[in-house]
């Protein structure tokens, strides 16, 4: 007999053994019980079979910014079968289940890292959040006059909290972190020093989270909101230049690192990163902030989805200053009409990918004159994630 039901409390022990298991890893006996105490089985999706855990998933309920927006997000994590239970189609249930969670709580989006972005793409995720990697020899290191600021060091994640979330809000995909989250996740996986540059007013515009070990310099997380404070924090990261040979780091694909550089032959890497899915069309499309000149124009798209059959039909949409409305229609309403799949959909109203790139390569159908008017209506911006789940 098979079910899928949150986790039982009293399986707590053997949802952290199939982690460990499956993920190659072993916790320490202090470890493990921190991780027992950490543990909300109502966040575990769980398939038992004949009684017994067969197969997980983690369903962290967060918050991601969309066009400077707070969404509601479901990230999926976790993801771990026994083997003797494998290839039984248990993951697809799983998943398909949680669809239907992510849209019971409200959770309009859906954030996961996939070990084959095949397989989740059969499921509706897709790939729509890349970072760009960039590897700088000492000798590249860029050099700026001094700037007005001064950095500081701290161990106080509540002074960069601020910080980071005006950073978060330009992109899409970035999450909006709850304290909680700086404490359990942020400071256990990005180990080392944190400082602050504080511009003239002595107000916080940026901050690198990095270490050095054996001559290398991994930053973390290299946010500023000015160019001063950019240019004041590769000042200090040039102080380390006794230390260390490289700095190492990611950025959103669209930073313009290697222009202000006077050797911009860096080694730089787009590497692909999240997948991203819309879980509710309807609530998401009412919650999207479409571009000021598509305003007044009567849009529609046709959507399938057969993972999530609430989701397979015709939405129009007119874009509003105070926020669109949204129908939901059997047959397309409107002259500007383009169709797709539930994976383009997602691509291009995250702003990874245009609306007239996807209907280049065949993902996005309709007239030139409705793919031109989604393209006025979808707004340019970058996505981008610094975390990890």
């Amino acid at each position: 007999m098979r079910e899928i039901r949150t986790l039982r409390p009293e399986d707590v022990g053997e949802q952290l053994a199939l982690d460990q298991f499956a993920f190659q890893f072993e916790l320490s006996p202090s470890d493990l019980e921190e991780a027992r105490r950490n543990t909300n089985p109502d966040e575990v999706v769980a398939c038992y079979i004949d009684g017994r855990l067969a197969a997980k998933l983690e369903l962290l309920p967060m918050t991601t910014y969309i066009g400077g927006k707070r969404v509601a997000m479901g990230g999926i994590a976790g993801v771990a079968t026994w083997p003797e239970y494998r290839r039984g189609g248990i993951v697809a249930d799983l998943l398909r289940h949680s669809l239907r969670l992510m849209r019971e709580q409200g959770l309009t989006l859906s954030h996961l890292t996939p070990f084959a972005f095949s397989f989740y793409r059969r499921y509706g995720w897709e790939h729509c959040i890349d970072r760009k990697q960039y590897t700088v020899e000492r000798s590249d290191w860029p050099v700026f006059d001094p700037t007005q600021g001064s950095i500081r060091r701290t161990d106080d994640y509540a002074l960069v909290a601020p910080v980071y979330e005006q950073f978060a809000m330009r992109y899409n995909g970035t999450l909006s972190r709850s304290e909680m989250w700086w404490k359990r996740r942020v400071a256990r996986s990005k180990p080392g020093i944190m400082a602050v540059y504080y511009d003239e007013t002595d107000t916080p515009m940026g901050y690198v989270i990095y270490r050095v070990k054996s001559g290398d310099m991994t930053i973390h997380e290299f946010v500023h909101l000015s160019e001063d404070a950019r240019r004041g924090l590769w000042n200090f990261i040039r102080n380390h230049d006794s230390m260390a040979s490289k700095v190492t780091f990611v950025a959103p694909v669209d930073d313009i690192l290697p222009f202000l550089l006077g050797n911009p032959r860096i080694k730089q890497e787009i590497l692909p990163y999240f997948m991203v899915r819309i879980v509710d069309v309807a609530a998401f499309l009412r919650q999207y902030t479409f571009a000021k000149a598509s305003q007044r124009a009567e849009l529609a798209v046709t959507v399938t989805d057969p993972n999530a059959p609430w989701n397979e039909r015709t939405f129009v949409v007119q874009p509003e200053a105070n926020g669109p409305l949204v129908s939901v229609e059997t047959e397309a309403a409107a002259v500007l009409n383009v169709s797709c799949d539930i994976q383009t959909l997602t691509a291009m109203l995250m702003g990874y990918r245009r609306p007239t790139e996807l209907s280049g390569i065949g993902r996005l159908l309709g007239s030139s004159e409705a793919v031109a008017a989604w393209e006025t209506a979808v707004p340019y911006r970058t996505t981008f994630l610094y975390d990890f789940f």
